[in-house]
């Protein structure tokens, strides 16, 4: 399972830079997204896989007795998928509000000057 997740991460990341280096502001940011998939994976899989309990001690004992999984990877996860959540709206308003004042998307094509600012 892990092999398969390191693949994945590895697919996410090349494929993110890819679309990054298109010139299209719709495959720029789809590209922010499988970059930051990818991340979030990334962490995931530092964290270790581990098919654990929750990490709760029972009243009775004084440390974990068995297995348990680690929350700090998945705090992290669900931190960054909030963020990115974020990221990602702002950009698509950002990026219907460029095409909407140039008629392009194409990165080459802007320029400052152009702009009635």
């Amino acid at each position: 399972m892990e092999l398969l997740l390191i693949l994945l991460v590895g697919i996410f990341y090349a494929s993110g830079i890819f679309l990054m280096l298109r010139r299209s502001m719709v495959k720029l940011l789809l590209g922010l997204l499988l970059l930051g998939n990818g991340a979030n994976i990334l962490i995931f899989l530092t964290g270790g896989l581990t098919k654990g309990k929750p990490p709760i001690i029972d009243e009775a004992e004084k440390t974990f007795t068995s297995a348990y999984a680690d929350p700090v990877p998945q705090a992290l996860i669900l931190t960054a998928i909030v963020i990115s959540f974020a990221l990602n709206s702002f950009a698509v308003i950002l990026l219907k509000k460029v095409y909407a004042t140039t008629g392009s998307d194409d990165l080459d094509s802007l320029n400052i000057q152009d702009l009635d600012i």
